[in-house]
């Protein structure tokens, strides 16, 4: 590893080193359309944050940030697709990105942070935790579109 690691917020620029990474979460994955990227880029309360060794992105999370009208109108966060590159694991470098994501939502005056996982090994929730979630709070639902027919 170099001695630059920092996480930043990432831009369209970085679109092609982000699908990449993603590979690493959902191989196989389609890629979006340019159109899907340059919509979710312009999606207001909607960043990606990337850690980076030198010019490689090797972890990712986002975080939306979503306006409310309960809990004195204080938004909340949400962190979806966690993400760090197969060879750069166990570094720390998920922690990373994750507690920064979490930084920026209290900085955005957020109450609360939300995370869901569809993965099945405690080895995965056990890093959540140790990255301050817990999972006795909330229980999550989730509903998928139907399939294209």
């Amino acid at each position: 590893m170099s001695t630059e690691v920092a996480i930043r917020d990432l831009g369209v620029d970085d679109v092609d080193a982000l699908l990449a990474l993603y590979q690493h979460l959902n191989a196989g994955d389609a890629p979006p359309s340019p159109e899907a990227v340059r919509r979710v880029f312009a999606h207001p309360g909607l960043r990606h944050f990337g850690r980076f060794d030198g010019a490689q992105l090797i972890a990712s999370c986002n975080l939306a940030v979503i306006p409310n009208l309960t809990r004195g109108g204080r938004s909340y966060g949400v962190i979806e697709n966690v993400v760090t590159h197969a060879d750069h694991r166990g570094q720390g470098h998920g922690q990373a990105v994750i507690r920064h994501a979490i930084a920026q939502a209290w900085a955005m005056d957020a109450y609360k942070v939300v995370l869901t996982t569809s993965r099945k090994d405690p080895a995965v929730w056990a890093f959540y935790e140790r990255c301050g979630f817990s999972s006795s709070d909330k229980r999550a639902f989730v509903i998928r579109a139907p399939a294209a027919g």
